[in-house]
């Protein structure tokens, strides 16, 4: 069966979130990362999307996800990781991607160490979900199909 082009929501996630449910799991939780993807294809497939993941420790690896989602995803979900604080390429990438982008995190990075207030994927995210833990990869999916409904 062939997808539709327009239904495809592209999910990121960055460097260590490989290791979700084993690093630090005061912060971050005990779920893993499969576990948070699973509850965003759920979510998905209420508004009629797909969710296409991609994990990587690689910021190149995320660039070239990026760039492949033009004219092929609808929206992307990006959580970077550490990336979010300097990864200008990202940002850079995110810029030319035409649908919306959501911002994510499973912690609130503001409301941490000084050096992870800063975020260069904030500027060109339709929205930042930040702080509601695996919460947020529901709230994300519902948030791409509220915007692409208006």
């Amino acid at each position: 069966m062939e997808r539709d082009v327009t239904s495809i929501v592209l999910l990121l996630s960055g460097p260590n979130l490989n290791l979700l449910g084993e690093r630090e799991p005061v912060i971050y939780g005990t779920a893993t990362l499969a576990d948070h993807v699973a509850t965003a294809t759920e979510a998905a497939a209420t508004h009629g999307m797909v969710v296409d993941h991609l994990q990587s420790n690689h910021e190149g690896d995320l660039i070239d996800a990026i760039h492949a989602a033009r004219g092929r995803c609808v929206a992307i979900v990006i959580n970077p990781g550490a990336l979010t604080h300097y990864a200008w390429s990202i940002h850079d990438a995110l810029a030319a991607f035409e649908g919306p982008v959501i911002e994510l995190h499973l912690s609130d990075p503001k409301t941490r160490e000084p050096w992870r207030h800063l975020s260069v994927v904030e500027p060109v995210a339709d929205q930042t979900i930040a702080g509601l833990g695996g919460d947020g990869y529901r709230l994300a999916i519902d948030t791409v199909a509220a915007l692409l409904a208006h």
